[in-house]
């Protein structure tokens, strides 16, 4: 039977932690994160999983902003809205919920988005980092994958770790988030060929293929640890990930569940980027402000 890696307890964990470092933020330097969502069109998952933010953000105590944007909104206009987010003192973390209509571009939209405030770490700069290395945020989900992973005390270094799904969003980022943690890695998708005998021989197994069930007992070795990143609903409308719990459950080592796996991480993950950007934030705005002051200082003189 395998450890089942309880990722709503990891994430009240880290939500709780966060919370004590924004009032030491907030006391120490008067401080407060604030974080922007963008929402355009009125898809019921989209307004699920913004209002699951916006209660986050008030878990841990800070500022955030919702902007609910007509779905006939132009891209231009969508940009313009961005570009004032990113002139804000007040505004750390910029986030727009995908998908977005289809008259608008979402990699435009998302490079418009200042590296500094991309807390969602979709843009290609942020991204561009992570395969060198050398990073300030990480994407939520994968991120949240690896604490979970980090919950099981095993080494990464040296694994076989086989990713389902290439997706910029999920399959890829995880894919060098785990070479930057000296794992061997596949990245399987759907031209891959024996899939099966793949996935079988991993050490740890991740699934973000959006498939319900798709991973099955014969595809996982024995005492793997299985991360089902996946959100579905089965024949009978019942949510449930990529991976046939039951079936795998007895067979592996460590396994998350859904729901309370890896879907309650991506929003811890997104809270603990919106720190960091605060911090660093106030870092660039007391740096600014010195060399206003300093500037004003000769030009009086």
């Amino acid at each position: 039977m395998a450890v089942i890696i309880d990722g709503k307890a990891v994430s009240d964990r880290i939500k709780s932690e966060i919370a004590l470092e924004n009032k030491k933020l907030m006391d120490d330097i008067g401080v407060m994160p604030g974080l922007a969502v963008i929402i355009v069109g009125n898809d019921s998952a989209s307004k699920i999983y913004v209002s699951n933010k916006i209660k986050a953000c008030e878990k841990v105590g800070f500022y955030s902003e919702k902007i609910q944007l007509s779905e006939k909104i132009s891209q231009k206009e969508l940009v313009a809205r961005i570009e004032e987010l990113n002139n804000r003192v007040d505004i750390d973390g910029i986030l727009v919920q995908l998908p977005l209509p289809k008259h608008i571009s979402e990699k435009v939209v998302l490079g418009k988005i200042d590296p500094r405030k991309d807390v969602d770490c979709f843009s290609p700069f942020n991204v561009g980092r992570i395969t060198i290395n050398d990073y300030r945020f990480l994407p939520c989900t994968p991120a949240g994958v690896m604490e979970l992973l980090k919950e099981t005390g095993v080494e990464l270094a040296g694994k076989n770790c086989v990713v389902i799904g290439r997706s910029n969003i999920v399959g890829k980022p995880m894919a060098m988030m785990l070479i930057n943690e000296s794992a061997t890695v596949t990245v399987c998708h759907s031209k891959t060929v024996n899939l099966p005998e793949i996935t079988s021989k991993a050490d740890i197994l991740i699934s973000a293929v959006g498939k319900p069930k798709f991973v099955t007992a014969d595809m996982v070795k024995d005492g793997a640890i299985v991360i089902d990143v996946g959100i579905n609903h089965d024949e009978n409308g019942k949510l449930c990930g990529d991976v046939d719990f039951n079936a795998v459950e007895p067979k592996a080592g460590y396994i998350t569940p859904v729901p309370g796996g890896v879907g309650p991480m991506t929003i811890a993950m997104l809270m603990k980027n919106t720190i960091m950007a605060a911090k660093a934030n106030a870092i660039l705005n007391v740096k600014s402000a010195g060399k206003t002051k300093a500037a004003k200082s000769k030009s009086d003189k």
